[in-house]
């Protein structure tokens, strides 16, 4: 499921300013939390985190790339317990490349040859206050003609720490799109 950073995303040969869309590789750990860091939304892990995610998880991951440079990322797994679903853990988009449609053009990147291989949903977690994860997620629905499902998961006093509620959205069924 390897992708070749060679060509675009859309399958194409890379030109100078074209964004380039690929599975991650080990060597995109540091660049994974750079972006996450960056971004003063996210949750930052552990360097040490995004390093093994990028070797652990590179066929549930993937990398955005404009002219070489490391500039959105889209990291998830798939559960253990249902393998028809894959979970989203974080996107990140730097603000070089933002208003690009990057991160919408990462998660189909992600999700396609997920659902050639039998998944058929997809589930993230959002604070109810993220306006623009509700929307990408809601977008990419809408690309997919799937339903989206919304229940609560953790509550803030979850968390050991302060940490707002985070909702469970869940999208699907996920076909192969024509």
């Amino acid at each position: 499921m390897s992708g070749n950073s060679t060509t675009s995303a859309d399958g194409g040969y890379a030109a100078a300013g074209e964004l380039v869309i690929d599975n991650v590789r080990k060597s995109d750990g540091a660049a994974l939390w750079r972006m996450a860091r960056d971004s003063g939304k996210l949750d930052l892990n552990s360097s040490y985190a995004y390093l093994l995610w990028a070797h652990d998880f590179a066929d549930t991951s993937v990398i955005a790339r404009l002219d070489g440079e490391p500039v959105g990322f889209v990291i998830g797994y798939r559960k253990q317990r249902a393998k028809d679903t894959v979970v989203v853990w974080q996107v990140a988009v730097d603000a070089r490349a933002r208003g690009r449609g990057v991160a919408g053009r990462l998660l189909d990147r992600l999700v396609t040859p997920l659902v050639a291989d039998g998944v058929r949903y997809l589930e993230t977690t959002i604070t109810p206050d993220n306006e623009a994860s509700i929307a990408l997620f809601a977008a990419f629905a809408r690309r997919w003609d799937a339903q989206v499902g919304r229940s609560p998961l953790f509550a803030a006093e979850d968390f050991p720490d302060e940490h707002e509620p985070e909702d469970l959205y869940r999208i699907g069924p996920l076909r192969i799109r024509r």
